[in-house]
């Protein structure tokens, strides 16, 4: 078996010996690194070589130019790691490591499957962003303007504050996320104001290895079920619900349209199929493509979906301005993109989604619905209570 130690030291781009992902995961520490876990790869960033900049030129521009001159510099495989924010525009957080250390995928590691540490015993106080009935409220407004014809979907979010009696165990957090859904994608970054990002995504907004494309857009959501039968009439219910196919079609769709004409190819399934975490069951539409410029990288294809109708709405510039109305909050990284890319274009940027932010004393949680016309608050609001439960485990606090 190799040692974290042995892994770290090797520098090695790729190994498949038992336990190396997870020394990966156990090696995390806070203060120097960023980690980013996947169905395909386990990546280990440590250090800063240099800072992408923020400026007036485009994101992708700035990107490309710092991964070329680490090349330059003798970084024979540079690589970008991060967080860009909801608002794309604002600034990124955004670097190119000192170093990289590679493993196969978590959920290919059988240590994996090792329970995580418990939670330590923290007393949080816990405060919603905005209260349940105020969310309600704001579902309601929407659903009534959409029935009015204003617009076809948002998504709204809302906030969880949780202050505790010490400072957060972030490594023991990302323990937890990651082993209770090895299959997803777990990061772990800074945030570039003092905090972390920390969260589970289920999503993929989108990959590129060569010229093959794949993106694997979630909308329509339903709590699991501790009980199995239960669960399964849900799962069924969820693939057969017409609110929720609709949602989804609206992003399929949304994503199909920008992505086309990138592609010499592109593949989208005709009807969604499930895609299950521990908590939520999520209508899911695996689109795969063919690159007609091999030149495109995947941070252009991502910035150019970015936000998806997902976690924004339809249209998407007035989904913007309602969501700014109606939430109390700005998102920041929230429902923004988190991932890595290369100096050859590959790379996994994901939604952010199932997250926190987490500073010295406390977490601010997200979770967001879809609403279209056809919305029940009450059913929304409580869609997001659901969602809530990954992070509120790994904390182990409750609403």
């Amino acid at each position: 078996m190799t040692t974290v130690h042995e892994t770290l030291a090797t520098g090695q781009t790729e190994v498949d010996a038992v336990g190396t992902a997870t020394a990966l995961l156990d090696a995390y520490r806070p203060d120097t690194d960023r980690f980013l876990a996947s169905p395909t790869r386990t990546l280990l960033a440590r250090g800063v070589r240099a800072q992408v900049a923020h400026d007036e030129r485009p994101l992708t521009e700035r990107v490309r130019e710092a991964l070329t001159a680490s090349r330059a510099a003798g970084e024979p495989d540079p690589v970008v790691v991060g967080a860009i924010p909801f608002d794309h525009t604002g600034p990124a957080a955004l670097v190119v490591p000192a170093a990289v250390h590679r493993a196969p995928a978590l959920c290919a590691d059988p240590l994996i499957a090792f329970p995580p540490p418990r939670p330590e015993p923290i007393a949080w106080t816990v405060r919603p962003v905005p209260a349940p009935e105020r969310y309600g409220a704001a579902v309601a407004a929407a659903v009534r303007r959409m029935r009015a014809g204003e617009f076809g979907k948002v998504v709204l979010a809302r906030a969880l504050d949780l202050t505790g009696d010490r400072s957060p165990d972030i490594p023991a957090m990302l323990q937890r996320l990651a082993r209770r859904d090895a299959r997803g994608y777990t990061f772990a970054v800074p945030t570039g104001t003092g905090g972390t990002l920390l969260g589970a995504s289920p999503e993929l907004l989108v990959s590129r290895r060569g010229t093959a494309l794949v993106a694997n857009p979630l909308a329509g959501s339903m709590p699991r079920s501790d009980d199995l039968a239960e669960d399964v009439r849900r799962a069924a219910a969820l693939l057969e619900s017409p609110k929720d196919l609709h949602e989804h079609a609206v992003v399929v769709d949304a994503m199909r349209a920008v992505l086309a004409p990138y592609c010499s190819e592109l593949h989208v399934p005709e009807r969604p199929t499930l895609v299950q975490t521990a908590a939520m069951w999520h209508l899911s539409s695996t689109i795969t493509g063919t690159l007609a410029l091999p030149s495109v990288s995947v941070l252009d294809l991502a910035c150019a979906v970015h936000p998806t109708p997902a976690v924004c709405g339809a249209p998407t510039e007035l989904a913007r301005r309602v969501i700014g109305e109606l939430e109390p909050f700005d998102r920041g990284l929230y429902t923004g993109i988190v991932g890595w890319g290369d100096a050859d274009g590959d790379g996994e940027w994901v939604v952010t989604i199932r997250c926190a932010e987490v500073s010295d004393r406390g977490l601010r949680l997200f979770a967001g619905a879809g609403v279209v016309a056809s919305s029940d608050p009450t059913a929304e609001t409580a869609e997001t209570a659901a969602k809530f439960r990954t992070f509120l485990d790994a904390v182990g606090a409750d609403l």
